[in-house]
């Protein structure tokens, strides 16, 4: 049997040799003598990863690589990797060691039960994470299940070791704009969650700001459901019926007194004005999500471009 373990990189040149020694590890503890494949996906990393993942694969014929030719993001660095791997199991851990390896023997124990075709990994605290960040990410899992006909785990990670149908069911999904955990979802399968403690990252910092995690929010919730432009559609509606009742009160109003007073009601009305147009401009917006990614899929481009890649 053989395990492949992938691992997307972005400038972790401090983390990766503490994460390689790591995998080793698990590989010389597997009791049942397995094969492994170490494949690194380097994304465009403009510091010495990519160096340092040669320097595995000369020494380590386990190790597989792929280098893109600039930054695609994490979610094409995991499809590459997928793509790219081999193995009976397949595994996406990140290279800062937040994803503990000392997970993955249980997580193959769990496998070889033949009860599960995923074993996931999921956090139960957010120890040592910024509070707003906490605080949005918490929100951002309750609204999207709101929204969702399927359901993602509060807390869930990439982190999670797979069959092979399971990912040969996910590369099937080949559109551009990704959103992992719910492709991860969406695929369904039996899956066991590993809960584990926050843990930091060992070496080098986040790539992950603030406004980049609230893109990917908004990448989520667009590419997995509708449910914004039935809001928008809904909140139209009701503002329709709402601006028709208010032009009718005050044309009955007028014939009673026989007055109409363009003066009075002035600045309520100037403000009733501004806020059905930026509610006009949030609904455009929405379709223009949506339109943006209708444009981005019908150009059909890859996903990754590779600039170097190992020998299968």
């Amino acid at each position: 049997m053989l395990i492949s373990l992938i691992v997307p990189c972005y400038n972790e040149e401090a983390s990766l040799p503490i994460l390689y020694e790591a995998l080793c590890d698990v590989r010389k503890t597997d009791d049942a003598n397995r094969n492994y494949e170490f494949i690194f996906v380097n994304d465009g990393s403009r510091d010495k990863t990519a160096e340092i993942i040669k320097s595995f694969a000369a020494e380590d014929k386990a190790v597989k690589y792929v280098f893109f030719s600039r930054n695609f993001g994490k979610e094409a660095a995991m499809y590459a990797g997928m793509q790219k791997a081999k193995g009976d199991y397949i595994a996406i851990l990140d290279a800062d060691m937040q994803d503990p390896p000392s997970l993955i023997p249980q997580m193959i124990k769990d496998l070889d039960s033949g009860e599960y075709d995923i074993v996931a990994a999921r956090r139960v605290t957010r120890k040592g994470e910024p509070k707003i960040r906490s605080f949005f990410a918490r929100r951002f899992y309750r609204l999207i299940n709101r929204m969702c006909d399927v359901e993602i785990a509060d807390g869930a990670r990439d982190f999670r070791l797979m069959r092979r149908a399971v990912v040969d069911a996910i590369l099937s999904l080949t559109e551009r704009q990704r959103f992992s955990k719910g492709i991860f979802a969406w695929v369904g399968f039996r899956t066991k969650w590993v809960e584990h403690e926050n843990v930091e990252r060992v070496a080098g910092e986040t790539k992950w700001s603030f406004w980049k995690l609230f893109k990917y929010a908004i990448d989520g919730i667009v590419a997995f459901t509708t449910a914004p432009l039935r809001i928008a559609t809904y909140t139209g509606f009701f503002f329709a019926i709402a601006g028709f009742v208010y032009m009718l009160y005050y044309f009955i109003k007028a014939i009673i007194s026989r007055i109409w007073d363009t003066v009075a009601g002035y600045p309520s009305l100037l403000c009733f004005i501004l806020f059905i147009g930026g509610l006009v401009l949030m609904c455009l917006g929405i379709l223009g999500e949506y339109i943006g990614r209708i444009y981005i899929e019908s150009k059909g481009r890859p996903i990754y471009i590779p600039s170097e890649e190992s020998e299968d």
